[in-house]
């Protein structure tokens, strides 16, 4: 099973990003201005975009590295804790004084659709000088995961220096900002936007796929080697400057989509550090993000290596895609 080698040589994944606690709401529907409604539940977990793709690759046997920052709190205290747990190398993810952990309220709709609303807190204090407090241990990794839950700067710093090292690098422009220098990110590796981050970044409709794949030619015309574009319950697209394949989805119920993204990208890297197949990689993440989205929660609902062989081995009709 690939992934098994934990500790090979080449196949270190390095995660500068943030860390949340979530806070979720299951929903019948969002109240109107002014409206209060009774929700059937609630619950909290540990979040983040960056902690949560790196539990993804973690859980998957991945050998993961985060660089982050959490609150001086009982918060920043339990995500550590959680960090190492997972079997993440969290010595780079310290306590900011003074400030507060961030926070994710998501609401979950019966569908299992999301909305998610941020408090970056500590967050915004990861700087560039961490990134290079970090850089020893970063060298050792074959690939660095971004996104934008941590302060510009810091993610266009990473981005150069990683280049400069000869690190492939991995942005996920998530969440979608207009302040986003596209410009400055064009030296990643790979682009991993939705629909709704590549219409941003690009300005063009990105509805279908067809319209996601003319958006996604734009910037690799730009300067990016590889752009993959998360289709939700379609799969994901891969486009380059030499070929343009869709990997379909599995089709489950979903419970609750939050963190599939998340999932995708953090079992995808785990794939690709040590298989270099991007299209494979790709058949990879699709999958573990459908099972993820199979149980509430976001890295409470990702499964370890096993668990995830059990859901493989239990596909019928689209197992020969994957």
């Amino acid at each position: 099973m690939v992934g098994s080698n934990r500790h090979s040589s080449g196949g270190r994944i390095g995660v500068v990003g943030s860390n949340m606690v979530d806070l979720v709401t299951y929903i019948d529907r969002m109240p109107e201005a002014g409206e209060t409604l009774a929700a059937p539940s609630f619950s909290m977990g540990h979040g983040g975009k960056g902690a949560n793709q790196a539990v993804a690759a973690a859980r998957l046997g991945g050998d993961v590295m985060l660089v982050s920052r959490v609150g001086d709190d009982l918060f920043g205290e339990g995500t550590i804790r959680n960090l190492q747990e997972s079997g993440i190398d969290a010595r780079h993810v310290r306590a900011v004084p003074g400030t507060q952990s961030g926070v994710a309220p998501i609401f979950v709709e019966p569908s299992g659709e999301n909305r998610i609303l941020i408090v970056k807190g500590a967050n915004e204090h990861l700087l560039p000088a961490d990134v290079e407090a970090a850089a020893e241990d970063l060298r050792r990794c074959s690939l660095i995961l971004l996104q934008l839950e941590i302060p510009l700067e810091t993610v266009y710093h990473t981005i150069d220096w990683a280049t400069r090292e000869g690190i492939e690098v991995l942005l996920n422009p998530a969440p979608a900002t207009p302040e986003l220098d596209v410009g400055r990110v064009l030296a990643a590796t790979f682009l991993v936007p939705n629909q709704t981050e590549l219409a941003i970044m690009t300005g063009l409709p990105t509805a279908t796929r067809e319209e996601a794949e003319r958006a996604a030619r734009v910037l690799v015309e730009k300067g990016v080697r590889t752009v993959i574009v998360t289709l939700g319950a379609e799969g994901a697209l891969l486009v380059t400057a030499e070929r343009v394949r869709h990997v379909p989805p599995v089709t489950v119920r979903p419970r609750d989509t939050s963190g599939a993204g998340d999932a995708f990208i953090g079992a995808f890297a785990q794939h690709y550090v040590h298989s270099r197949d991007i299209e494979a990689a790709m058949a990879w993440g699709a999958t573990y993000a459908a099972d993820s989205i199979t149980r509430p929660g976001t890295q409470k609902a990702f499964a370890d290596a096993a668990g995830f062989e059990a859901f493989r081995a239990g596909l019928t009709g689209a197992r020969g895609a994957f």
